[in-house]
């Protein structure tokens, strides 16, 4: 299973420090996210989310992306259509038509940057589809 992991200090409404943790990973074929927080001093506890939806940026992704980095994915070797990984885009994300041209474009030329879980999502559907990617650590 592809995840990764970060933990963020936060207060607690007690005044102590408290950590939020999420998580983000592929479960069942889809990219899932979850968030818990957890207070030492009184025992707080939350499950805040989880599920298969796009994680958001200012939680989940900063968390990430900070803690790990970003890798990239890639187009490897040529390709006669880009209509499949038109399509790819538009199942995970609901993208429209434009902005699903301007994702393939990024893949094409320089590749897509994300958190690993995002990108082996990706991947692993590209390549279901014979779009020939890779990912860079």
């Amino acid at each position: 299973m592809t995840g990764q992991t970060a933990k963020i200090a936060l207060p607690c409404e007690c005044g102590s420090m408290a950590v939020r943790q999420v998580n983000q990973f592929i479960l069942h074929d889809e990219l899932w996210w979850d968030s818990e927080f957890s207070c030492g001093s009184c025992g707080t506890y939350l499950c805040e989310h989880a599920g298969p939806e796009p994680a958001p940026d200012d939680v989940v992704r900063e968390a990430l992306l900070a803690a790990h980095g970003s890798v990239r994915l890639r187009l490897v070797g040529s390709v006669p259509s880009l209509v499949p990984a038109l399509k790819v885009f538009r199942e995970v994300s609901a993208a429209s038509l434009s902005r699903a041209r301007e994702l393939v474009g990024e893949l094409s030329r320089d590749g897509l940057v994300g958190t690993l879980s995002e990108m082996e999502f990706l991947k692993a559907r590209l390549q279901t589809r014979g779009v020939p990617v890779v990912v860079d650590r």
